[in-house]
């Protein structure tokens, strides 16, 4: 129905407005209770799923992504169309609006999209109110700075948001890879990432002995842009400061053997969807063989089919995640790939 349906009405209006609208819906069918008919519909539960990583046991592999509920008042709700876990950010400490509007765009041809939100969100407290509610999910808190910030302040930014979210998230994700942040990707150079990541760790160690609490993992959000050497860098900082493992990758700014009209192809910002799925891919096989699988991978960029994430898996990915699929092929691809996993069992 999603595809046949609704998604032709919704690609007739403007994407961010979309999304808006797509959010209060969601709530109000949550509100109303529709919570048991959509996990009748797409949940599927099978001990078989399940995964353990970094001390969390996931119900299953498949996660959605950073950037869909940034303010995390929405992961109950999302979790009833079979999620594993729900990625909310990236949160920044102190509220911004992002880049001027408009800054999302559907390259509908290519099953894919361009944004450059700019890290839009009401900042790392807000965030944390909604925290509070019990969570029927695993969580992810994805941080990052805010534009104000320069990067020789950057680190402060981080630790604020890791201390606000300590006790509200299962884990965390270090985002210094989206392309929508002037300067930020600066931040992925060796000497600059090290340190950030480094002062994280401590700050982790420290809360988890004020709080008598297991520390929480860490993970590494990188773009796909990263050459062969900075990615054998990547692997390198993982062994130095230790942290838990990388989400592989972020969106690209790569605009190679496109179909859509060269003016949307022409708009800055991160691209994602299926034409992010190869090199993504890629990525996930190079961090795996090269680093002798040192350590977890989540794999997220360009999966539309259950074939995709399968192949994600199949290159080292421990887990996946979803954002432009689950726009262009609605909720029924998380379960179609959840069965898939099982169908190889």
């Amino acid at each position: 129905m999603y595809k046949s349906l609704l998604r032709p009405i919704f690609f007739l209006f403007d994407p961010e407005k979309v999304h808006h609208f797509s959010f209060f819906m969601i709530h109000f069918f949550g509100k109303i209770g529709f919570s048991k008919l959509f996990r009748s519909l797409y949940v599927l539960e099978d001990k078989r799923l399940e995964r353990t990583l970094f001390g969390i046991t996931f119900n299953n592999p498949v996660g959605l992504a950073a950037g869909f509920d940034k303010n995390a008042q929405l992961f109950n709700e999302l979790s009833d169309f079979g999620f594993g876990f729900i990625e909310i950010g990236t949160l920044t400490p102190k509220p911004q609006d992002g880049n001027p509007k408009k800054r999302l765009f559907r390259l509908e041809e290519d099953k894919a999209i361009i944004n450059r939100m700019g890290f839009n969100n009401l900042g790392v407290l807000a965030a944390v109110e909604e925290l509070k509610k019990k969570h029927r999910v695993i969580i992810g808190g994805n941080i990052g700075k805010n534009k104000v910030t320069p990067n020789d302040k950057a680190t402060l930014d981080y630790v604020l948001c890791f201390d606000a979210l300590f006790d509200h998230v299962d884990y965390f994700v270090v985002n210094v890879s989206s392309p929508n942040t002037p300067g930020l990707r600066e931040l992925q150079d060796k000497e600059p990432l090290t340190a950030l990541l480094n002062q994280l760790k401590r700050q982790n160690t420290k809360l988890a002995g004020v709080k008598s609490t297991s520390e929480k993992p860490i993970l590494l959000k990188i773009a796909p842009d990263l050459t062969d050497s900075q990615l054998l860098d990547i692997i390198d900082i993982v062994a130095i400061t230790k942290i838990d493992g990388i989400i592989a990758t972020n969106t690209t700014i790569n605009r190679k053997n496109l179909q859509s009209h060269q003016l949307l192809l022409e708009e800055n910002g991160g691209l994602s969807g299926q034409p992010l799925r190869e090199r993504s891919t890629e990525v996930i096989r190079f961090l795996s063989e090269k680093s002798n699988k040192a350590f977890p991978i989540i794999g997220v960029g360009g999966i539309n089919s259950p074939e995709d994430a399968l192949e994600k898996l199949d290159a080292g990915a421990d887990l996946i995640q979803l954002w432009t699929g689950f726009v262009y092929e609605g909720p029924s691809l998380v379960k179609k790939i959840n069965q898939a996993i099982l169908d190889r069992t």
